[in-house]
């Protein structure tokens, strides 16, 4: 594993913490769309665990890296087997600056920036769970002048992310980690890519039938001239 590697995880983990962290508390009184499964209302409970995944994961690639630099001596075989297994698993490799933890790197970070300049473009107003504010008001500026839910936008690329760069080989978990089997890594993939997706689509239409209640011509004109909830020209 090289310093490269340990500089960026530790990046990219500090980025995604500031993007799960909510910029204001929820107002309980001003929520809506209670109704949902329970199953898509957790996603800040949700956001705070992939705070606590990305930065133990981080710690653990750190770890790593320390103990190759300075070898731990036999005295502390437990904490040896902690930071990895003593028996790797089949076809494994060392810690790698991959390409696709690269890409996920760069993915964290940039969705990291969309979802803090939606923080910023809504102000008070942004709540990681839905509500209408006595001032809310209609934004179309920054992001939003592209696709109508870029904050969303912000978190399917957290999740490609993360998942690109902690769910391939060469990363911790599945080097070192509880999914150092390709299978389990694959379903934890698709079920973590699956719910997001789910959560935005749903979150998504609920917000887009509030806003129309509230704005009425103001928001027909602004979903006409930005028609995308997440990437333009796409969905």
């Amino acid at each position: 594993m090289s310093l490269p590697r340990v500089v960026l995880v530790s990046v990219q983990a500090i980025f995604n913490g500031l993007a799960c962290t909510p910029p204001n508390p929820t107002p309980q009184k001003l929520r809506y769309h209670t109704e949902e499964m329970y199953i898509l209302q957790i996603a800040p409970l949700i956001f705070k665990l992939h705070q606590i995944i990305a930065y133990l994961c981080a710690l653990f690639e750190i770890l790593y890296y320390l103990r190759a630099v300075i070898p731990i001596s036999s005295p502390a075989p437990a904490l040896t087997d902690l930071i990895c297994p003593a028996s790797p698993a089949p076809g494994s490799s060392a810690l790698l600056l991959s390409p696709s933890f690269v890409v996920g790197v760069v993915a964290v970070v940039l969705g990291a920036y969309i979802r803090l300049d939606c923080f910023k473009a809504l102000g008070q107003l942004f709540t990681f769970d839905l509500t209408v504010h006595p001032e809310h008001r209609l934004i179309t500026s920054r992001f939003y002048a592209y696709v109508r839910h870029p904050a969303y936008t912000g978190s399917l690329m957290l999740v490609f992310g993360l998942a690109f760069s902690h769910l391939t080989r060469g990363s911790w978990l599945t080097e070192c980690g509880p999914l150092r089997s390709e299978r389990s890594a694959l379903v934890v993939w698709a079920v973590w890519w699956l719910w997001t997706f789910c959560v935005g689509i749903s979150r998504a239409d609920a917000e887009d039938k509030q806003m129309k209640k509230l704005f009425k011509e103001e928001w027909e004109t602004y979903a006409a001239a930005v028609p995308w909830w997440f990437f333009p020209g796409i969905i």
